[in-house]
């Protein structure tokens, strides 16, 4: 049964212009082809072959180019904005042609996402909207979203941030799997009131629907998509695509991922770290990551806390502390694609600990049930992968897990001794184990 995705595509490219000529937004090249043919391809791969253009800047080239989709194997509808209604006001212009669910995404976006997996993950939870999210290495000057334990959406927290609140670096990347039954208030509203108004999907659709109870998932995804509107910014996509950058970062495609430990690998070790006032960053990790990030590979972190089991520390103050890590890693242009923590611990007689926590479990390392779910949720390959820490514990969970390990000197360098498994490499820090990954060297 073929899906249904909807392109925005009505961008005139003002900051672009001295690239563009007279072309549309949606038509700048990206390695010999148009940007929108390059969406075009990936909605066939993935089975959405019933396209619906929303055009307005200069749409006769848009359909010159492209006619009615037959010969790039899709449908191709196109509809004509003429004058600017907003992101979600020009898809309710066209109500009658929606199916029941569809995908929206924007034409002046470089996007290599796999469409099956997020569809698939928005019928599994019965949402009313899926919004891909993903962390990104600007997040004070962005727009972020605020999801629970379960991804849930809870609240959008607008741009300029109080320097004092911590929020987790998750970004709206701007592609969305739609429940045509959501937007019916929408439509109705807007059939009432026959002046345009401009109605954006971030600002007033996902807002509303969150007020009035509505699910909206959270798709907490590290797959490329970023948008070409400035020429500085397509110069960077275009060059990620040519080193292949963009191809690879598809979840349809197994991922490298550098496993990271986080108390004496990331920031230094405290001794059970319980506030987010403790926290700060170890020189030379920020630099380390960003270098991970701009080269496509995954950054996971996988800690045990077992202040939360022991009482010390509730999830919600954990939760406070991984945001003030994701904001200072932000700050100097680095982001983590997942932090997955153990809250568990076995031993007991701690005043104050939580009973349920203390158990023996499959997630605290050296067991690999971090990895493990890192490897589900990402498709991760781990024999091209890598596991980097201060302790025997990390190098034997690499060792359990099958992953190349670096044991740093940094934090406790390998002197808990509490395992006999030996690293593959040793290196003085994280910057310098990730620049042994990057260039391939041994210490």
């Amino acid at each position: 049964m073929s899906r249904q995705l909807i392109i925005l595509a009505g961008g005139a490219g003002t900051r672009l212009r001295a690239r563009l000529g007279d072309l549309p937004k949606p038509m700048i090249p990206v390695a010999g082809k148009p940007l929108l043919e390059h969406q075009v391809e990936l909605a066939r791969q993935h089975g959405f072959t019933d396209l619906i253009f929303f055009v307005h800047y200069r749409a006769d080239l848009i359909e010159q180019h492209f006619g009615d989709g037959q010969k790039f194997g899709v449908r191709i509808r196109h509809v004509l904005e003429k004058e600017p209604l907003g992101t979600a006001g020009a898809v309710l212009a066209g109500a009658d042609m929606l199916a029941d669910r569809f995908v929206v995404m924007y034409g002046d976006t470089m996007v290599n996402v796999d469409l099956g997996r997020i569809w698939q993950a928005h019928e599994k939870a019965g949402a009313a909207a899926t919004l891909l999210l993903h962390p990104n290495d600007h997040p004070f000057d962005s727009d972020l979203v605020e999801v629970d334990g379960h991804d849930r959406v809870l609240a959008f927290h607008n741009r300029p941030h109080p320097p004092s609140v911590w929020r987790q670096n998750l970004v709206n990347a701007g592609l969305y799997v739609l429940e045509k039954s959501a937007l019916t208030t929408f439509a109705a509203t807007r059939g009432q009131n026959p002046e345009p108004k401009l109605l954006d999907f971030g600002k007033d659709v996902f807002p509303a629907l969150v007020a009035r109870g509505e699910k909206l998932l959270g798709y907490n995804s590290p797959e490329f998509i970023k948008d070409i509107g400035t020429p500085e910014r397509y110069d960077r996509i275009s060059a990620q695509y040519a080193a292949g950058i963009v191809q690879r970062s598809s979840l349809a495609t197994p991922q490298r991922a550098v496993f990271l430990d986080r108390d004496g690998t990331i920031i230094p070790d405290k001794d059970c770290l319980r506030t987010a006032e403790e926290l700060e960053l170890l020189p030379g990790a920020a630099e380390a990551i960003h270098k991970l990030n701009l080269a496509g590979w995954r950054t996971v972190v996988v800690t045990n806390q077992p202040v939360v089991a022991k009482g010390w520390c509730s999830e919600a103050e954990l939760q406070n502390i991984h945001n003030k890590l994701e904001s200072l890693l932000g700050l100097e242009h680095a982001f983590l694609d997942r932090i997955y923590y153990c809250p568990h611990h076995p031993e007991k007689g701690f005043p104050g600990e939580r009973p349920e926590l203390k158990i023996a479990c499959d997630c605290r390392k050296p067991k690999t049930g971090m990895v493990q779910r890192a490897v589900a949720e990402l498709n991760i390959d781990l024999a091209q992968s890598w596991f980097v820490g201060d302790t025997t514990t990390d190098v034997q969970t690499a060792k359990n897990a099958g992953i190349k390990s670096i044991l740093l000197r940094t934090g406790y360098g390998g002197a808990d001794a509490k395992h006999a498994a030996t690293p593959d490499f040793q290196a003085d820090n994280l910057l310098a184990a990730v620049n042994q990954i990057l260039e391939g060297t041994k210490p």
